[in-house]
Parts: structure tokens; C-alpha cells; sequence
């Protein structure tokens, strides 16, 4: 009876256009919340406070809801049909990482869950709860608990089948059910993940410093960024896809077939002078559903700032100028910060000489002062 059911909840899952399936238990004792705990006291979460606040919360599925006692575990693959990381060479065009150029994966997967999770409660008669990602559950390590994939040397799911690219959602279900062998860790010596990464946000093997990842400085950080990790972005200006895009595992992954999480028209490649115009409202329609669209327009164009000082083109320096004088403290210290790398020295000289002392701003003025000592 558990088996057929087991079966017609990954038949549903099928249909619904998931490509895994698997289940686990939520309420076995596991060691990730203790190494998440490691994570957040040796202050590798950064700026990501949420993640100190939902600490016990997320230690285990039962610290969250105590009737947890099967996650089903949902993959979606969104995989590339081409190797994303040449894309970097074009440094006048930003680099957006791959999940994030369709459609929002959280809205996407949340109603897929639920109608599913409505399935499962109907047949059980015990209650469920639906996760993608913005609740203090674990999904990785539930994952692997699960069979899906294993956390690699990156420290995300990697899967045998899919590679790199899988979005995972849970739904936890109060109703045991039978569970499935979890997955080893099939990373063996390769080291291709940690050497690629052009911050070393990798200490050692399946640990992250967030603070060095790019990942974290282009989405979460919200204030200037520190200036080492400025000119490693290159022309990332949302997310990073090089310690996923280098693992041999890709080989055996193959395209997504859901059409909502295909590239949308200007989204790979977008020129980074088209990107330097964008108000708040253009910035709005041109990622509208997209998850880019949840940074903001103005940390968003502090990172497009930083990919102009880049990319050694001096036709953006016109771009960067007008961003002097954004409303945005944070736009126009990435703005001086582009200049200061794109500008002949003495140019770059007089113009901190007529705009630094009429700067409002302290940080930015700070940045008028460091960029002038480089």
C-alpha cells in the first residue's frame, strides 16, 4: 500500500513536470545542523543575518514543525544548453547566472508543491507543509538524505543524473512513509569547483566563506563591496555559475525542458551600457517575475558599476559619468569606483577635484579618497 502510494505521488510529480522524486526521513537525528551552526559562529553567513536569527528553527525539520516525519523531495532541472562560462570573455556585456534568467524558480515550483502537497494530504490524511527555499528548512542535506544528488565540494546538490542544475522544493508530510537510500559523495579527487573560483570562497573541501562568494556579494551584500573582491566579478552581475559550471558530473545533465525557466531575449548577454540606463521602473519591467527583480534596481546597478570598471572599454565611461549623480549613494560610489578604472589618471584626478567635495555622502567620499590613493 505505502509502495503504490509512493509510486502514484512520483507519477503526480511527473506530471506536474518535476524530473525527481524522492523521499526521506525528517525526523532521524542528522549532523547539518550542527555544521550549520559552525558556518554562522565562525561568521561565514556575512550580511545574511536571517540565517543567525533561524538558527535552531533550521537546525532539523522537526525543530521547524515537531510533526514532521517524511519530506518528499522535488527536483526541477534547469539546465543550460550550452557551457554558460564563455559567455565571461564578452566584458562589455553582464553576466547574469544562469537560474535566474526565466521565470522566478520560487513561484514556479510553490504552486506545483502545493498542488501535489494537496494530493499527498488527500491520500494520507495527514497534514503538509511546502518549501522552496525561503523557509528555515535545509533542503540540501535533505536532499542527499534523500537519494537526489550530494552536497560536493561547493557545497550544492549535485546529482549523477542532472549535474548541477536542479531547483529543489520539499513537502514535509506528517504520514511515515517508506524512504529511499541516501546518496554518497561521488567527488572522488577532483578539485575543478574549488580552483575555478575567482574569490577562493572555498577554506577547504564542502566548506563557504559566503562572504568571498559572488553569489552572496551580488545578491545579498547590500552596501559597497569590499575592493578586493571588485575587480574578480569581471562582468557578474547577478550571481556566479563558475564552481557549477566546471564539474565534470555536467556532463551526463541535459537541458531544461520547462519552458518558463528558459533564457528570456536580453537577459544573456545584456550590454552593460543598455544596463546603466535603467530607472526604477525600467528596471521593474525588464525583470518582472524574474528573481533578479528582488535585489532592487539600485544594488543591481551598483553591480553593473562594477562590471563597467571591468571591462576596459572606454566607450562606458558616458554610462558611468551620468551615475554620478544618481539619487543612490550606493550607484554613485560604484560609479566613482568604474571611473577610477577606466579614466586616464590625471582625467580622473580633476574630476574627483570638482565632484569629491561636494559629495554628500561620507562612503562616498570614501570612495572619491581610496579610488584617487590606487
Amino acid at each position: 500500500m505505502a509502495t503504490d502510494l509512493r509510486q502514484t505521488i512520483r507519477d503526480s510529480a511527473a506530471a506536474l513536470g518535476f524530473d525527481a522524486c524522492r523521499f526521506a526521513s525528517a525526523a532521524e537525528p542528522w549532523s547539518a545542523g550542527e555544521r550549520l551552526a559552525h558556518f554562522v559562529e565562525a561568521g561565514r553567513h556575512g550580511e545574511m543575518g536571517w540565517m543567525e536569527t533561524t538558527l535552531e528553527r533550521r537546525s532539523h525539520p522537526t525543530a521547524m514543525w515537531s510533526e514532521a516525519r517524511t519530506a518528499i523531495v522535488l527536483g526541477l532541472n534547469y539546465g543550460p544548453d550550452h557551457d554558460p562560462l564563455p559567455e565571461l570573455a564578452d566584458r562589455s556585456a553582464g553576466y547574469i547566472s544562469v537560474y535566474a534568467r526565466g521565470d522566478d524558480y520560487h513561484e514556479l515550483i510553490k504552486g506545483r508543491l502545493k498542488t501535489l502537497a494537496g494530493q499527498i494530504a488527500a491520500r494520507t490524511g495527514e497534514d503538509v507543509k511546502v518549501f522552496v527555499d525561503t523557509a528555515p528548512l535545509m533542503e540540501k542535506p535533505l536532499a542527499q538524505r534523500a537519494g537526489l544528488g550530494w552536497q560536493g565540494k561547493h557545497t550544492n546538490l549535485l546529482s549523477r543524473e542532472h549535474g548541477n542544475w536542479l531547483f529543489l522544493g520539499v513537502i514535509l508530510s506528517a504520514a511515515d512513509l517508506p524512504v529511499d537510500a541516501a546518496e554518497t559523495e561521488h567527488c572522488g579527487s577532483c578539485t575543478a569547483c574549488l580552483d575555478v573560483c575567482p574569490t577562493q570562497a572555498f577554506p577547504a573541501p564542502f566548506q563557504l566563506d559566503a562572504r568571498r562568494c559572488l553569489s552572496y556579494l551580488t545578491i545579498e551584500f547590500p552596501g559597497p563591496w569590499p575592493v578586493e573582491f571588485r575587480a574578480a566579478t569581471g562582468s557578474r552581475i547577478y550571481g556566479c555559475d563558475d564552481c557549477l559550471a566546471v564539474c565534470p558530473w555536467n556532463k551526463f545533465a541535459a537541458a531544461s525542458r520547462e519552458a518558463r525557466l528558459q533564457a528570456r531575449d536580453g537577459l544573456t548577454g545584456p550590454r552593460l551600457a543598455d544596463l546603466a540606463g535603467l530607472d526604477d521602473a525600467t528596471f521593474r519591467t525588464l525583470f518582472a517575475k524574474s528573481p533578479v527583480k528582488r535585489i532592487g534596481r539600485d544594488r543591481f546597478l551598483r553591480n553593473v558599476l562594477y562590471a563597467i570598471g571591468n571591462s576596459s572599454d572606454a566607450g562606458l565611461i558616458p554610462a558611468a559619468t551620468r551615475l554620478l549623480d544618481d539619487p543612490a549613494p550606493v550607484v554613485r560610489g560604484a560609479a566613482v569606483w568604474a571611473l577610477s578604472r577606466l579614466m586616464p589618471g590625471p582625467h580622473f584626478a580633476a574630476l574627483a577635484a570638482e565632484r569629491e567635495s561636494t559629495e554628500p555622502d561620507p562612503e562616498v567620499r570614501i570612495e572619491w579618497t581610496g579610488a584617487l590613493a590606487l
